[in-house]
């Protein structure tokens, strides 16, 4: 038997304010990052009931991650992408979270620096 593929949620291009960064500038004033965001999951019961109850409430995860990022203060956006990860997570629907940080200007030359993982419970520890 052929394992079925999750279906998927996108949040794109969700831009907050933070503090994230090594160097003492990057530790005084807030910077733009933009997250990028699949929450993989199974949204059948969801598509045959048309009720919010049956899927991921994709406006509660952007806000969770919004207040989240707002007060951290991370050094890298390595660990800011997993701890959004985390919190996609916290839904037991959701089975995997991709999840990419953008720091635009990072770089001199570049439009941005990106990190981008995939996290499963296993992943962090809880399965």
């Amino acid at each position: 038997m052929t394992e079925r593929r999750l279906d998927k949620i996108h949040i794109r291009d969700l831009q907050v304010r933070c503090i994230v960064g090594i160097f003492p500038e990057e530790r005084v004033a807030r910077q733009d990052v933009i997250f990028n965001i699949t929450l993989h999951a199974d949204y059948r019961a969801a598509c045959a009931s048309d009720d919010i109850r049956d899927t991921v409430d994709y406006k509660q995860v952007k806000k969770r991650v919004v207040a989240m990022a707002e007060e951290s203060e991370f050094f890298l956006v390595e660990r800011l992408a997993e701890e959004v990860a985390r919190l996609c997570l916290e839904d037991p629907r959701v089975e995997r979270a991709d999840v990419s940080v953008d720091k635009p200007g990072a770089l001199r030359f570049a439009r941005s620096v990106a990190v981008e993982i995939s996290r499963t419970r296993a992943d962090l520890g809880r399965a």
